[in-house]
């Protein structure tokens, strides 16, 4: 069920990337397909019945770290990369007086 509920999150993702000319939709619509990737990264690294890598005597499945820190880092970039989208959104508005793609194609 959480694989279907993604997988409608990454669609609906890349629908907006796709079909939207207002450039800071275009932005919206990459956080969305970006998250939904975090989210099967996440999803397909559960183990079921994993505990935090913590050494003690009664728990013999754990939980690979790794797959969060990755994660935080993507989440990191994904942070930076909409801070540049956005910032250059600004500058084609006040050199070109518009965020419409359509507009902008025209120029």
């Amino acid at each position: 069920m959480i694989f279907i509920l993604n997988m409608i999150l990454f669609l609906l993702g890349l629908f907006i990337i796709v079909r939207e000319s207002n450039l800071i939709k275009k932005v919206i619509g990459l956080n969305i397909f970006q998250s939904s990737v975090f989210i099967f990264y996440l999803i397909a690294s559960k183990v079921e019945g994993g505990v935090p890598p913590i050494l003690n005597d009664y728990q013999l499945v754990y939980s690979n770290p790794l797959p969060h820190v990755l994660i935080l880092t993507a989440i990191v970039v994904s942070i930076a990369t909409t801070s540049l989208a956005l910032a250059l959104v600004i500058k084609i508005k006040q050199k070109y007086n518009s965020i419409e793609e359509n507009e902008l194609d025209k120029i």
